[in-house]
């Protein structure tokens, strides 16, 4: 995944962006990237690696290393942005969220009709945002060229841009799969992924941008380039899990969709009579928290962590190279209070479940200290397809998802004709895929929250959210 911030502004605005950015940090863990442009020095540049320390670590003498009165920041889980562009639209600084299905396509296009080049990174692989700027350098202003690039791109791209005039282009992409949201204080205009980055620097928010469309943003306004479409396929996983709990996106909060969600949850469990003899209701941290305490309060069971995640010196489980290491550091960050663990039932909320590894180890861990009983709910549908929208669940196979592998074995190729039905706890199919992912990851019951439930905590039409994880429609 990834997030942008960026200013432009009648002061200097540097201090507003590295907050911004670093507002961004829970989106990306590879690179953080900063570009700021003032009258006397012009574009300024820096890039780090952000994978073994956060973003504040890195920039925290970006003030004494750059200045200008416009800036826009980055945080990415992919290629290292923002980048400095030259070309027939002068000088620029660019960055992006997104991925781009058809970049091998678009690269050999380039190539076949321009006689030009680009700067390849190991493996010959293109960084995401020069191929991004190399489609916007076809046309003859920035406006057409983010219009040429949405329309080739088989994918996603929400572009950010900082021209040399001071001036910034914002671009959301085409159905609006992630959010662009503009800010405004007395001096100036922001733009950002997250809504809380603006409203803790002091900026209103004014609104988000539509589906497709494209705006300059300077200090004293911001124009309209390209109207919004109307088609939307906002992703559902904003709400569900990495999006910020303080945010807001479509109208519709983070926090308050999660313990919508849970409560929804809690009263299908009444309903049907499962789990009503619980001692506590706990949640998965960080993102199953909020899922729970609104199955908590729908349901009248105490909520409670068994556990705590030791972060001080343990912030990222990811951050080790090898996959036994970043288990270990998941095991280790788990302390346990056992007198909420010891002859308990517990139920547990998790915002979703992709291979299951971890979870099976949370389990096991919260057996071997105890515990009666392990319910599980999930939080969202299971997911049945990798992301080809966005990173997440990206670089897992389809075959990979715990759901999907599950039914392979149970079916073979002939389940692949009724994931409709597994993924439907009500059907006889749905009944097996949960009772064989209990026995396999020791669970004393699973729960998936429905696709009506989606949309009902989330509160937008099913025509406006994005599903594809859960059912492959796009």
């Amino acid at each position: 995944m990834g997030g942008f911030f960026g200013v432009s502004s009648r002061r200097n605005c540097v201090l507003d962006v590295f907050f911004g950015t670093d507002y961004h940090s829970h989106l990306g863990t590879r690179r953080g990237g900063m570009a700021a442009y003032d009258t006397e020095i012009g574009l300024q540049r820096e890039i780090h690696n952000i994978e073994n320390a956060p973003f504040r670590t890195k920039f925290e003498r970006i003030l004494d290393e750059m200045t200008g009165n416009a800036a826009i920041g980055c945080i990415s889980d992919s290629d290292p942005q923002p980048l400095l562009i030259r070309s027939n639209l002068g000088v620029y600084a660019i960055c992006t969220i997104g991925v781009i299905n058809n970049a091998d396509q678009l690269i050999s296009q380039y190539l076949s009709f321009s006689g030009g080049h680009f700067d390849a990174m190991t493996g010959g692989r293109i960084n995401t945002n020069e191929l991004i700027a190399a489609m916007i350098d076809q046309k003859s202003s920035f406006e057409e060229g983010i219009r040429f690039a949405q329309k080739v791109i088989d994918g996603t791209a929400n572009i950010l841009i900082l021209k040399e005039d001071g001036h910034l282009i914002a671009a959301r992409d085409r159905v609006g799969r992630l959010p662009v949201i503009l800010g405004k204080d007395e001096e100036g205009h922001c733009v950002t992924f997250e809504s809380f980055a603006a409203m803790k620097l002091g900026y209103e928010v004014i609104r988000e941008l539509g589906p497709g469309e494209i705006v300059d943003i300077s200090p004293e306004e911001v124009t309209v380039l390209q109207a919004p479409g109307t088609e939307k396929k906002i992703c559902a996983f904003l709400w569900s899990y990495y999006g910020y709990p303080t945010s807001t996106y479509e109208g519709r909060n983070v926090e308050c969709m999660r313990c919508r969600n849970g409560e929804i949850m809690a009263a299908h469990d009444r309903e049907k009579g499962i789990a009503q003899d619980i001692d506590y209701v706990c949640g998965v941290p960080d993102s199953g928290t909020p899922h729970a305490i609104g199955y908590a309060n729908e349901s009248d069971i105490p909520f409670a962590r068994p556990f705590i995640k030791y972060t001080p010196t343990w912030p990222r489980s990811f951050m080790p190279a090898t996959q036994r290491e970043r288990n270990m550091v998941a095991k280790m960050k788990q302390i346990p209070v056992h007198d909420l663990i010891r002859d308990k039932k517990l139920l547990f909320v998790d915002d979703s479940i992709v291979r299951g590894t971890q979870l099976r180890e949370t389990v096991d861990f919260l057996y071997e200290n105890g515990a009666k009983e392990v319910h599980i709910r999930s939080a969202c549908p299971p997911i049945l397809f990798g992301c080809k929208h966005l990173n997440f669940s990206r670089s897992t196979g389809d075959m990979d998802l715990l759901a999907r592998k599950v039914i392979l074995e149970l079916e073979g190729e002939e389940g692949e004709k009724h994931l409709d039905e597994y993924s439907d706890g009500e059907t006889e199919r749905g009944k097996r895929l949960r009772q064989t992912i209990c026995e396999r990851l020791h669970f004393t019951s699973l729960e998936y929250q429905s696709l009506d439930g989606i949309f009902e905590s989330i509160g937008l039409p099913p025509c406006e959210v994005c599903t594809y994880c859960w059912n492959g429609k796009e």
